[in-house]
């Protein structure tokens, strides 16, 4: 299933990216590039990363403000 249609990106490569080390949604964007079109699908990325982390509990990242 696509996380980020700007970039076709999928769930399973933000998945992917997780287990490389990415553990906000800026590092997913670096390795991914989800999030940096329109940025609709930040709280989707979002939910992954909670998903993936121990417990529930990670570090977010604050989104850059231009």
């Amino acid at each position: 299933m696509y996380v980020c249609l700007c970039h076709a990106v999928t769930e399973a490569e933000v998945l992917d990216a997780v287990d490389l080390g990415a553990h906000t949604e800026t590092a997913v964007a670096e390795v991914t590039h989800a999030g940096t079109g329109c940025g609709s699908c930040l709280e989707r990325v979002g939910e992954l990363l909670d998903g993936a982390a121990p417990y529930g509990c990670r570090l977010r990242a604050l989104p850059a403000t231009a």
